[in-house]
């Protein structure tokens, strides 16, 4: 027994020694408990309403007023146009818009009929399909209060569009997820683990006295998951056009260019959880961690960001999977140029250079 209590007490010393690898096994339940537990719902709670109401009157102002006081809508903007509206969706910037005709409340009470059209994006079918039927509802409770005190059958018709994405075909969504989640996969956690592997059998050592600089060493390595990434993404394309329908609406050059710049940022990545890693095993649970589950949870992927807590919002923004999905969305589905994804493209910029410059700087420490 006091053999047995010796060996032990010797395996707790060795777990506790290792720091990395027991933050992971005390850290990660935390972590997958809190993600999953706050980011997975089916609610969808703050989304960006934008309303054009020239009218003004009191039937639109109380709607309005219902929608926002419901908790499932923020008013984002009152338009003044249509072309308002429209760039409102074209940037990304309003999930749902509903629009009021003039003198609605006046043709209510003459007529007895009134028209509201609800603009939902639907580059996001299951989200859309939500708003559309919150939105619905609480004008069909309304229209319900009206006839009890008017005491007779009032009619309010909501006329549904969905934006680019009428037919609400799920592929729609997950096959921009998909390409974002593969080449996270194939470029950041491959990349990760190749290096971390010269490094654990020793065989870095040996590359580092050849007359290859590190420079040459890092590109060597990661020219093939570059050169793999692409090819997967050209598959996910062709199978995603041809197979399932999905439509590129804007230029291909550029889908294909921020492809490669995403490609360059997650190599980037991989590369930075390299050089803080001396063992596969904890490279691949960094990369489980710190990259496959928030790029499922937190890059509006499958769950919308909005419905999440400021946190997690807030932590959405350093995820460099949620601006590429932004950008492919906004290329294939609504066929958008570079002007109207600069702002995330530049992002992704930023975050490449980042994680190059702190790579090379670990880099450099450990090679003295």
């Amino acid at each position: 027994m006091k053999r047995m209590r010796a060996f032990i007490q010797k395996e707790f010393y060795h777990i506790f020694r290792d720091r990395r690898s027991l933050l992971i096994l005390l850290g990660m339940p935390v972590v997958l408990v809190t993600l999953f537990g706050f980011a997975i719902t089916n609610e969808i709670q703050n989304a960006d309403l934008v309303v054009l109401d020239p009218s003004k009157d009191e039937m639109s102002t109380e709607i309005t007023r219902r929608l926002v006081a419901s908790g499932y809508f923020d008013l984002y903007k009152e338009a003044q146009n249509i072309k308002e509206v429209e760039k409102s969706f074209i940037f990304s910037k309003t999930k749902l818009a509903i629009i009021y005709p003039d003198q609605q409340a006046k043709d209510f009470q003459k007529e007895g009929y009134a028209q509201i059209q609800l603009l939902a994006d639907a580059t996001e079918p299951n989200t859309a399909t939500t708003l559309i039927n919150y939105a619905s509802s609480i004008i069909k409770d309304y229209q319900m209060e009206v006839n009890g005190l008017q005491g007779r059958p009032p009619l309010i018709q909501p006329e549904i569009r969905m934006l680019y994405n009428p037919q609400l075909k799920s592929v729609f969504m997950f096959v921009p997820g998909v390409m974002t989640v593969i080449l996270m996969l194939v470029s950041a956690m491959m990349t990760s683990i190749a290096i971390t592997r010269e490094k654990e059998l020793g065989t870095m050592e040996i590359l580092l006295v050849s007359p290859l600089s590190p420079a040459i060493i890092v590109v060597g390595k990661v020219i093939p998951y570059i050169a793999l990434a692409f090819f997967n993404t050209l598959v996910i394309l062709l199978l995603g056009t041809y197979v399932f329908g999905m439509p590129i609406e804007g230029s291909l050059v550029l889908l294909l260019a921020e492809c490669v710049l995403f490609v360059l940022t997650s190599l980037a990545l991989g590369i930075l959880i390299s050089t803080r890693t001396n063992s596969q095993q904890v490279a691949m649970m960094i990369s489980l961690i710190a990259l496959m589950l928030p790029t499922v949870l937190l890059s509006g992927f499958i769950f919308p960001i909005e419905s999440m807590p400021w946190p997690l919002q807030w932590l959405s923004n350093i995820i460099p999977a949620k601006w590429f999905i932004i950008i492919i969305k906004n290329i294939m589905l609504k066929g958008t140029g570079v002007d109207f994804v600069w702002k995330e493209t530049l992002i992704l910029v930023g975050m490449t250079f980042f994680f190059i410059a702190a790579s090379v700087r670990n880099f450099k420490i450990r090679l003295e």
